[in-house]
């Protein structure tokens, strides 16, 4: 079966720089939700950002440097069949690195199959932060966010705000488990409690009876522990309820995007604390970058993870080039991670960033408040800073979290 072909996996695309005629070809694959609930915050707009990083790459590196080749596939939010488009690219298309992966049971599927093949996995957009705790894997850097991260920003946050009695509406599967987990021990820590959890299967549409459930526990704060359509729905049937506009209660939205936000409006969105690793208005770098992102992608700004595609894929080309790439064009993965942790990265989009020794990409994390429709300019204009979380306390400290690659 092939995964680049038209099938109901997707349609693979493939995009080649040119080079000098004996350079090796490196090939990076996409591999994220291009048809569900995480296709906007991902999905093809993806493609994009890896693309442009092996543009700006191949202007930087020179006609000497590897080709680079770009392609994507559909993991349908499916552990296995994100498993398999992984063997296949490796086996038969030698692949070097897989990137982008939102949706936790595919990302620790995925990550895996490239620590046996030794391949690089970029876990640009998955949550789970056990991928630096017990899963971690030479060969893996996970960059833009953790759940530990979301968690450490936003609900640390609200609990010195008085929000101290907390009940999850949480995704149920792997991601949605791990940022309840992560939270629910930030809000201890912070000195709050935890009243209770509902969960709800992956992508569902009617969320009324968790929400229900949530408001009768009393708790002053309902954590959102889902993502993308889960996160718009109940955000959109909470407000038809009342649910967090009588004063009584709050939403606490633990991994919103862009979309999001955009998807939902502003008059239903406002004053929605979130943490973010990127938001395309921070500085004249993200926003340079945001315009030729915007102008390949019908006008939209990027959302983090299309940020976080960019920059580990500039990353990994740059140590692979430094690590020597064969003819085969299939660099050893565990060596190109060790490359990509030997010096610190200032990363137009990012900041300054260190790859630590359990794979965590650590750079400063960003705590917004949701504009109103008063004080946005008008559309993307949605984010205002409440304040930045240096990076060395963005993150979970290394000590903390089992990966045996650490002493």
């Amino acid at each position: 079966m092939s995964f680049r072909s038209n099938t109901a996996l997707g349609l693979a695309f493939s995009f080649l720089l040119s080079g000098a005629a004996t350079a090796a070809t490196i090939k990076v694959g996409v591999l994220n939700d291009m048809s569900g609930p995480y296709a906007d915050l991902s999905g093809k707009a993806s493609i994009e950002a890896a693309r442009l990083a092996a543009e700006d790459f191949a202007k930087e590196a020179g006609p000497h440097a590897p080709k680079v080749e770009i392609l994507s596939a559909d993991h349908q939010n499916k552990a296995d069949v994100g498993a398999a488009i992984a063997r296949q690219w490796i086996d038969q298309d030698n692949v070097a690195a897989i990137v982008d992966v939102p949706n936790s049971a595919v990302a620790l599927a995925v990550n895996q199959v490239l620590r046996e093949k030794d391949r690089v996995f970029l876990a640009s957009s998955t949550a789970t932060s056990d991928l630096t705790g017990k899963q971690c894997a030479p060969t893996t850097v996970q960059w833009t966010f953790d759940t530990w991260a979301l968690a450490n920003g936003t609900a640390r946050a609200l609990v010195k705000q008085g929000g101290d009695t907390w009940f999850f509406l949480t995704a149920d599967y792997a991601f949605g488990q791990a940022l309840e987990r992560d939270a629910s021990a930030l809000v201890v820590q912070s000195g709050g409690r935890v009243l209770g959890d509902t969960r709800h299967p992956l992508d569902t549409a009617d969320l009324s009876s968790y929400l229900i459930q949530a408001q009768s526990s009393g708790a002053k704060v309902i954590g959102l522990a889902n993502a993308g359509n889960d996160t718009s729905n109940a955000l959109k049937q909470a407000a038809e309820f009342g649910i967090g506009h009588d004063g009584k209660q709050q939403l606490a939205g633990l991994l919103v995007f862009l979309t999001d936000v955009d998807a939902l409006g502003l008059q239903t969105a406002q004053g929605l604390m979130l943490t973010e690793a990127f938001y395309w208005d921070q500085n004249d770098k993200t926003r340079a970058w945001s315009k030729r992102f915007a102008e390949r992608t019908g006008g939209r700004m990027p959302t983090m993870n299309h940020a976080g595609v960019y920059s580990s894929v500039l990353a990994f080309l740059r140590a692979a080039n430094k690590v020597g790439v064969p003819a085969n064009g299939v660099p050893s993965g565990a060596a190109v991670v060790a490359a990509m942790e030997a010096a610190p990265i200032n990363d137009p989009l990012f900041g300054p960033t260190t790859i630590r020794k359990d794979g965590r990409a650590e750079h400063a994390m960003y705590l917004f408040r949701v504009k109103t429709p008063a004080e946005s300019k008008g559309r993307w204009d949605y984010y205002n800073l409440v304040a930045t979380i240096p990076a060395d306390q963005a993150f979970r400290p290394m000590s903390e979290g089992g990966c045996p690659l650490v002493k």
